[in-house]
């Protein structure tokens, strides 16, 4: 969880604010209200890095439901256990799989 520190904490205690920032997020408040965030660039990298991952990955997620979908609309589902193992079957043995 981020660390939260008024604007006067950072101008009295600006060592344990930075020491905080070194290690995460750190949101400056100013009367109450969240008014900046601070951080070491060690700190930022790794979020940067944290929310392109977790970009690629809503990416994949979205692209692997509108195939579900597509396939879906192009009537290429089954229904059912025993159906999904006999499809499962099928593709086995038309692609030599033991």
């Amino acid at each position: 969880m981020d660390a939260i520190y008024s604007a006067t904490a950072l101008r009295d205690h600006p060592r344990e604010v930075k020491q905080a920032a070194r290690e995460r997020l750190v949101r400056i408040t100013e009367n109450g209200n969240g008014a900046y965030v601070f951080c070491s660039e060690e700190v930022f990298q790794r979020e940067v890095d944290d929310a392109v991952e977790r970009a690629l990955y809503a990416r994949r997620v979205s692209d692997a439901i509108d195939r579900g979908r597509a396939d879906i609309a192009a009537g290429q589902y089954v229904e059912g256990i025993e159906a999904a193992k006999a499809a499962v079957a099928s593709r086995r043995a038309s692609s030599g799989a033991a």
